[in-house]
């Protein structure tokens, strides 16, 4: 205890050391902020990126703000930001099949009809040309006015597909194109001056390129787009053979050569009726709320320098014009060997006079083969892979045409253009399929009615040309100018792109 006490008495005695003060804190000026100069990008969307400006205020000013542009809480999607008509849209991908949306059934079967249809529209003239050339005592140039007029009607029709399609919906839309094909079949079963015949095609242009551009697109965006559009187009060749046996029928048995516009009349008032009533109510069933949708895009789509601007965007994309070359080159072979392949063997190949009205039948062999092949081939081929296959395809075309050219015997040259028409078959389907996979979504309507529109001019141009030159050096030349489409059609497909930018 002694011990202790004196430590302690020590301790107190020793002076103890003085704390220095601490240093005086710098007063540094307020860097103002101004969060209204801030830029907004696509990730953090502000007032200012959807057009709404506030003006710069100085540090530690309040700015009157709505709960909807603080950044904090992320507006409702149905709710306008900032007092603008522009509404927050979602990315909404709408996967469809057969059974979803509930109409869809009925709804394909309706497309595969309105095909079928087209396939009749499409292949009957290679069996009546050399009727309507002796009726209106015209030669091959100038009856090959019509497909010239029909892929005019292709043409105009697309820059209007996207603009028709927003405005009057599918429903209105269909019936209107039906309409149009309706028109041309009452002209024709008249028998009209050749020039108001001629023009009757344009109207069946208009009518057919907006039917086929809502097709490919409705077939192609549903699950098993590929096997679907097998089916869809296979209805196409299924019209291919009945076009040219009935109208051979019609016309061996004396009948006029336009009584068999009256099937396909009766045909097409039917579908019009049927699309119209299966595409009511057609966008509602697709689960996409109407707030979802830009209000103030609606508005720029309908008008004229939007239209051009989506026209020009989708035009410059290097998928949509080799794909358009492709099936430029694709249509133009297809519809010169379907419409001139009689003649050419009426013209070179020798036969019995009695043989002459049959010879309309090879051209239901080529669409007969062109139908087995969208239904069967193309479920053999497609486990190639569809470059492949299609590559494969157009090089066994190409051989057997060589045969259609050089084999002297009328049934060996039938025979040879059914089997160019069964590989040609599966090629529209496969490369629809390619082209929708390689195309943005937001393109895809008028990728397709751009690429429809050139097919048709494929289809029109060729025979057209194939018909001039035929006037001046022989109808031989259907050969040649197959063959060098064929081979466009080749580069164009080695030239496609790679990889997919979207996935069905």
């Amino acid at each position: 205890m002694a011990t202790s006490s004196l430590a302690t008495t020590i301790l107190e005695s020793e002076p103890r050391p003085k704390i220095a003060s601490p240093a005086p804190i710098l007063q540094k000026a307020p860097i103002p902020l101004e969060l209204s100069s801030l830029n907004y990008n696509t990730r953090y969307i502000g007032p200012e990126a959807l057009g709404v400006s506030h003006p710069a205020t100085p540090f530690g000013a309040q700015t009157p703000r709505t709960p909807n542009e603080l950044e904090s809480i992320p507006p409702h999607p149905s709710t306008p930001i900032g007092g603008s008509s522009l509404t927050r849209r979602p990315s909404v991908t709408v996967s469809q099949s057969l059974k979803s949306p509930p109409g869809n059934l009925h709804r394909f079967v309706n497309s595969c009809l309105i095909s079928l249809v087209l396939g009749l529209n499409d292949s009957a003239p290679g069996a009546l040309l050399p009727y309507i050339e002796k009726y209106y005592s015209v030669a091959y140039g100038t009856v090959s006015l019509i497909f010239v007029a029909y892929a005019i009607g292709f043409i105009i029709a697309a820059p209007l597909t996207k603009w028709l399609q927003t405005k009057l919906g599918r429903a209105w839309f269909l019936l209107l194109s039906q309409t149009l094909v309706i028109c041309e079949y009452v002209i024709i079963v008249v028998r009209p001056p050749f020039v108001i015949f001629v023009l009757s095609f344009f109207m069946s242009g208009l009518g057919s390129a907006w039917t086929l551009s809502l097709n490919n697109v409705f077939v192609s965006g549903m699950q098993n787009g590929t096997s679907l559009l097998g089916v869809f187009h296979g209805c196409y060749g299924v019209g291919g053979i009945l076009g040219p046996l009935l109208a051979t029928a019609l016309v061996s048995s004396g009948r006029p050569w336009s009584d068999f516009y009256f099937v396909t009349l009766s045909l097409a008032i039917f579908n019009a009726i049927c699309a119209f009533w299966t595409s009511r109510g057609y966008e509602q069933e697709l689960s996409i709320p109407a707030q979802l949708q830009p209000t103030g895009s609606r508005q720029q789509d309908a008008s004229q320098s939007s239209r051009i601007r989506a026209l020009l965007k989708t035009i410059h994309n290097r998928t949509t014009l080799l794909g358009a070359a492709f099936i430029f080159a694709y249509q133009g072979a297809e519809v010169s060997l379907s419409g001139w392949i009689v003649s050419f063997l009426l013209t070179t190949r020798p036969h019995p006079a009695s043989q002459s009205s049959s010879l309309g039948y090879v051209t239901s062999g080529f669409w007969g083969g062109i139908t087995l092949g969208r239904f069967v081939l193309s479920h053999f081929m497609q486990r190639l892979g569809q470059r492949v296959a299609v590559t494969a395809l157009i090089i066994g075309s190409a051989l057997l045409q060589i045969a259609v050219w050089f084999v002297p015997d009328i049934i060996g040259e039938a025979v040879a253009v059914a089997f160019v028409g069964l590989l040609l078959g599966p090629i529209y389907a496969f490369a629809i399929s390619t082209f929708s996979r390689l195309l943005n979504r937001d393109d895809l309507v008028s990728a397709l009615s751009f690429v429809s529109a050139m097919g048709s001019s494929g289809g029109a141009v060729a025979p057209f040309v194939t018909g001039v030159v035929s006037q001046k050096v022989g109808i031989w030349v259907v050969n040649p100018i197959a063959m060098g489409l064929f081979g466009a059609m080749g580069i164009a497909w080695l030239l496609l792109p790679k990889t997919p930018k979207r996935r069905e």
